[in-house]
């Protein structure tokens, strides 16, 4: 049996909890549980009636069947919970589901009661899901292990559903119900004390049946298996992902599940580089998935998309969707024009993507053919309202050939347009009902595919191993020594002890200079007046040296040529680990906000994307007659940084601002380097850090 198998292929299971009253969890999860094909055992303590199928124990219960369950579902108080599963796991049980909340997510009593389920957990192997989940359930196999209604009715499938909520697992797979796709797996994880959704998406990656994956994620419990468990996913089927906890939401999210969390914009960067297709609500990670189920792009780094409308409005609000969102819409070449022009009357309708057909006419199959054989499509849409006196949009897209997969909206009277919905996806068609929902098809499509071919070209740098022996904290000077020993600029500069020092540096560096006093344990000099630029003559250096705060020594480097600015940086995430940073820098660092993100070790491709990222990067490739980057050296410098965090001792090093220089290089003009160690020291309450 596959690791999860007794958790999600069970071939016995005991329900703790059992109850004959209607309204009670145990009831609701015994009901729910009725067309499981195995051995059901029920199991009440309290209120044991064994000529009723009810056993005071699971050590009874298997006694009773003859067989030891493989999953126990627990509907007990959070206080008994531990003492019941560890009760079972001696009866036999090899998984357990806890739906009962009161763990970690509701404080102090319960994170107590949840370290007591973690004991047994370590004490027995018992692989458990939850707790504070309504469950999971597999259609295929008639496993409906939730005690929400209806769930039992969900049609099997090929989309898996795993969600950190199980309300969100239940709303997603009703979603997706409503579109005629059907559910392989729902899994909703609550706390995750035990199984994470990193080992739900391994268990996906060696079932046959799944062809695309839904995934919500409100916290991270081991980064770098996630990222590593949908990395093996995606070479088989897409994954879409949802992450939430933008902005303050993410302390809610925290107390959702009492697990540790780390930012959204880092958990997305993170999923993002493994590979998955990002949405931003539950209707685009629908309709995303819907259409991933029956259809996969092979990869393409731009897939182009043909647009096929019979109705001109909607086929521009489709192209507006798609081209704002950095999805291809590409003018077809003459010959396809001509083609279609030969098929259409001549004048009436714009016929270079989109192509407008006027109505649903019976030429309709041969047009959306010509648009597919178009050498810049990838991928074709087709928008249609259902008319009574034109062709059946069903029957037209059906018998086409098209040389690409095809995306139909279908527009019309509800319970027609949803019929010819149906049928176009019984036959492979993924079929949206608005142009916002077909926009959010076809951009999956094409991001997998974006995807699939950046996975395939990514080759991981290996770092150059740069071993560090430098203790306590580092000071600027020093910083920038490692960064320079990496291949990053920095500027010439003179560490000076007096004011004798610093008059010497300024005569052989030459004006004008940056004066900074060079103090490691003040991290932002600039707020105490210890920063001084432009400076030319002696005069003014005695100026700057008497303003300046009292510190063990001063740095005296030389000025760099103006230009735009940027920030660089690496950190350890507490959840993924090293993550390397690049962003809009100088003093709009914080307001901008603007940055990229990656986890460390950095592949070299992308290293060279992450300035595509950001908002303001034209600011960097020439916008305003301003020098353009050398994106090589820029991506040189973020390979460098990312070879930094190889060294266990680096907690994080952040250069800001990095300058570009008018040869397009790059300058490290201020750089701070922080150690494990050090920041240890700090937390303990060791270090008087300014």
């Amino acid at each position: 049996m596959n690791g999860l198998d007794p958790l999600f292929a069970p071939r016995a299971i005991a329900v703790l909890g059992a109850s004959p009253v209607a309204g009670k969890l145990g009831a609701a999860m015994t009901e729910s549980l009725s067309g499981f094909p195995g051995t059901m055992m029920k199991v009440n303590a309290g209120r044991p009636d064994p000529e009723r199928g009810f056993h005071p124990t699971v050590a009874a219960a298997v006694a009773a069947h003859g067989v030891a369950p493989d999953l126990v579902i627990s509907c007990v108080p959070a206080a008994v919970t531990a003492a019941a599963l560890r009760e079972a796991g001696a009866a036999g049980a090899r998984a357990a589901l806890v739906c009962a909340g009161g763990f970690a997510e509701s404080g102090a009593e319960g994170a107590v009661h949840q370290e007591a389920v973690a004991a047994v957990v370590r004490d027995t192997g018992l692989r458990v899901l939850g707790p504070n989940t309504s469950g999971f359930f597999a259609p295929h196999t008639r496993l409906t292990a939730s005690f929400v209604p209806g769930v039992a009715d969900l049609a099997p499938g090929p989309v898996a559903v795993v969600a950190a909520s199980g309300g969100v697992n239940h709303a997603l797979a009703f979603a997706l119900a409503e579109t005629g796709v059907g559910i392989r797996l729902g899994v909703g994880l609550g706390n995750s004390l035990d199984v994470t959704q990193a080992d739900v998406l391994e268990y996906l990656a060696s079932d046959d049946g799944v062809r695309a994956v839904a995934l919500h994620v409100e916290t991270a419990v081991d980064g770098r298996r996630l990222t590593k468990a949908v990395r093996r996913l995606v070479d088989r089927v897409p994954v879409v992902a949802l992450v939430v906890g933008r902005s303050d939401i993410g302390d809610f999210a925290r107390s959702h599940t009492g697990a540790l969390a780390t930012s959204w914009r880092v958990t997305r960067a993170a999923l993002r580089q493994a590979g998955v297709v990002l949405v931003d609500d539950e209707r685009e990670l629908v309709d995303a998935v819907a259409a991933l189920g029956l259809v996969r792009l092979p990869g393409h780094p731009g897939a182009g998309v043909g647009l096929v409308t019979a109705q001109a409005g909607p086929g521009l609000l489709l192209t507006d969707a798609l081209r704002t969102r950095g999805v291809s819409v590409p003018p077809l070449v003459e010959r396809t024009v001509k083609e279609i022009g030969e098929l259409l009357p001549a004048g009436l309708t714009y016929q270079r993507n989109p192509v407008d057909t006027g109505r649903p006419s019976p030429v309709l199959t041969q047009v959306v053919e010509r648009v597919s054989e178009d050498p810049g499509i990838q991928v074709t849409g087709v928008y249609a309202l259902l008319e009574p006196t034109a062709v059946d949009v069903a029957d037209a897209l059906t018998n086409a050939h098209p040389k690409t997969p095809v995306v139909a909206v279908v527009g019309g009277p509800a319970e027609a347009a949803r019929k010819a919905r149906l049928r176009l996806g019984k036959a492979g068609i993924p079929a949206a009902a608005t142009p916002a929902a077909g926009a959010a098809m076809l951009r999956a499509l094409v991001e997998d595919a974006s995807v699939r071919a950046r996975l395939d070209a990514s080759a991981v740098t290996p770092p150059g191993a740069l071993p560090l022996t430098l203790t306590g904290p580092v000071d600027e000077h020093t910083a920038k020594g490692v960064l320079a020993e990496l291949g990053i600029r920095t500027p010439a500069r003179r560490v000076c002890p007096d004011w004798e020092a610093a008059h010497t540096a300024l005569d052989e560096l030459g004006g004008p200079v940056v004066v900074k006093i060079l103090d490691a344990r003040v991290l932002h000099k600039t707020e105490v007046g210890g920063v001084h630029v432009g400076i030319t003559t002696h005069d003014q250096l005695d100026a700057a040296l008497a303003r300046m705060p009292v510190s063990p020594a001063v740095l005296v480097e030389q000025m760099a040529p103006s230009g735009p600015e940027l920030i660089m940086g690496v950190r350890r995430d507490p959840v993924f680990g090293p993550v390397v940073a690049l962003g809009a820098g100088g003093t709009a660092a914080e307001i901008l906000g603007d940055v990229s993100l990656r986890l460390a070790p950095l592949p070299a491709d992308e290293a060279d994307s992450m300035l595509d990222d950001l908002a303001t990067r034209d600011l960097f490739q020439g916008a305003r007659g301003a020098a353009p980057v050398d994106r090589a050296r820029l991506a040189h410098a973020l390979l460098a940084l990312s070879s930094l965090a190889a060294d266990e001792t680096v907690a994080e090093c952040e250069i800001n601002p990095l300058r570009v220089l008018p040869d397009g290089d790059v300058v490290a003009l201020d750089a701070v380097l922080l150690l494990r160690d050090e920041l240890a020291r700090s937390d303990q309450g060791g270090s008087d850090d300014a």
